[in-house]
């Protein structure tokens, strides 16, 4: 046997040094580098503890319990239900076109100014109380995905669809132009400074707390949005006719088209799915933080690719579960490493999932994998 051994070794160190890493660190090995970071925090706050106040002396008070970091999972949790709403529009796309949409973060923002002046009309005339706020809450959800929906179907046909067989990188830079162009009509309508946003969903209020660990109202929101969209979806998807035109189209869009296939408008269809949830998470951007930004875009999408490509750029779920991740990342390096840190742990994070497992954490469903 151990003869055996050192040959099977020797043939995967033969095969490369990070093909030797995967198959010896192996599934295992990714989960533990998932979950250092909360499990060293919370480690920490049950050993050396958490600073919870002075004593009548100035003395520093220290709790040993799981508080703290119950708060930053909540946090994170509710910042990675945004994310992984726009990292679903970025999934959708290039799993259909393989083309990385860098204009997908922009209308988010879109969705943010458009969701936040028809929220703050709808708002102050429906929310006289729970189900007045309800309501407000649902029609300026509707008419907000239906306008970053159209945004995004009008990008695809003036930008992307006259290149549908040009060389990759001429949407690539296309692309990057529409973000530039989205990112100048936020500038023109909202100014360059962060704008607030009327808070009429009292966002600071506990709404009830779990072994301490306080539930706001926007956490419930992010949840709430996130849960029946990506169902709604998964729905369509699976269980429809244009969905499996879709699933169609992403594996083989030759095959697609000879099977009767509207090809292009099954790919509208798509951009028009990613534009609707990335105005969602736009509403949920502003309500959440009370206020928005011409320039969000650009980190939102970044972290929402960056989220598609952890759980597997082409898969729902993963996206879901990549934006999940970076959400809780964020909240722990923003709490207690500061926020300079945040980025390069992230990308630290995503780098440990490619090397591991460049599939993604969920494998891969484009149709490169065929």
């Amino acid at each position: 046997m151990s003869a055996i051994t050192t040959a099977q070794t020797v043939r995967e160190r033969a095969a490369g040094p990070l093909q030797f890493l995967r198959r010896r660190v192996g599934s295992w090995g990714l989960i533990v580098a998932l979950l250092a970071l909360p499990l060293y925090y919370t480690i920490h706050d049950l050993t050396v503890g958490y600073q919870a106040g002075l004593t009548a002396s100035g003395h520093p008070i220290f709790h040993h319990n799981l508080t703290v970091i119950g708060i930053n999972l909540a946090e994170g949790l509710s910042n990675g239900a945004i994310w992984a709403l726009i990292a679903i529009g970025y999934t959708l796309v290039y799993g259909i076109i393989e083309l990385i949409n860098f204009a997908h973060g922009d209308v988010f923002t879109m969705g943010s100014f458009t969701g936040a002046s028809i929220w703050t009309t709808l708002g102050l005339t429906l929310a006289t109380g729970p189900l007045g706020l309800i309501l407000g809450l649902t029609l300026t959800l509707i008419v907000t995905m239906f306008v970053t929906g159209s945004l995004n179907v009008l990008i695809e046909r003036v930008a992307y669809k006259p290149l549908r067989n040009a060389p990759k990188l001429a949407p690539l830079i296309t692309a990057i132009g529409f973000s530039f162009v989205l990112q100048n009509v936020g500038l023109l309508w909202q100014g360059g400074n962060p704008v607030a946003v009327e808070d009429l969903i009292n966002n600071g209020h506990v709404l009830f707390n779990i072994s301490g660990v306080p539930i706001y109202n926007r956490y419930v929101l992010a949840i709430g949005m996130l849960i029946p969209l990506v169902l709604a979806l998964n729905w369509f998807v699976h269980r429809t006719a244009p969905g499996r035109a879709m699933r169609a189209t992403a594996q083989d869009p030759e095959a697609a088209r000879l099977m009767g296939i509207n090809v292009n408008n099954t790919i509208s269809l798509t951009f028009m799915l990613g534009g609707m949830l990335a105005g969602a998470a736009g509403i949920i951007y502003a309500l959440y933080g009370a206020n928005m930004w011409y320039f969000q875009g650009f980190q939102a999408g970044l972290y929402a690719f960056t989220a598609a490509v952890m759980g597997c750029i082409g898969n729902i779920r993963g996206a879901v579960l990549g934006g999940l991740i970076i959400g809780i990342v964020q909240q722990l390096c923003n709490y207690r490493l500061g926020t300079q840190w945040t980025e390069a742990v992230i990308f630290v994070y995503l780098i440990i999932v490619m090397v591991l497992r460049p599939r993604g954490l969920l494998g891969e469903e484009t149709r490169e994998a065929g």
